[in-house]
């Protein structure tokens, strides 16, 4: 369990990925606040999904209202930023208990998805889209 330096606050990290985007998140012994770039969920995302995505790791493992969430994420579109924040936070709770991996990889949070955009290639209009097809 990691401990405090010289009256500093206890904090755990964990980084999260999902598409392009890239998630630093700190867990922070507290009540349940979530920063997100300085922003609360609501006005960050916009979507009451993509806020209850980001809550899930804590139902999981029951410690809701336990610890504050500072998050700084960039790259991707917002759905890809909140599976992020979802894989980074419930990296850093590992960092609090062991215990808690069993649910959480249950669960499927602390895989990665790997799934990307797939690179376009000569000869084809998208990454599979051909031109239209003519025998003449």
């Amino acid at each position: 369990m990691p401990s405090a330096k010289n009256g500093e606050q206890l904090r755990y990290y964990g980084t999260g990925r999902r598409k392009t985007a890239v998630a630093k998140v700190w867990l922070v012994p507290g009540e349940g606040k979530i920063l997100i770039n300085k922003r609360d969920p609501a006005s960050y995302f916009g979507r009451k999904v993509l806020e209850v995505l980001v809550q899930q790791p804590f139902e999981q493992t029951g410690t809701v209202g336990k610890y504050d969430v500072i998050a700084s994420v960039h790259g991707g579109g917002i759905s890809g930023q909140a599976g992020a924040v979802r894989h980074g936070i419930a990296r850093a709770l590992l960092k609090v208990d062991t215990e808690y991996r069993i649910p959480l990889k249950r669960a499927g949070f602390l895989t990665r998805d790997p799934r990307v955009k797939e690179r376009r290639k000569y000869g084809l209009k998208k990454a599979r889209k051909a031109p239209q097809f003519s025998k003449r």
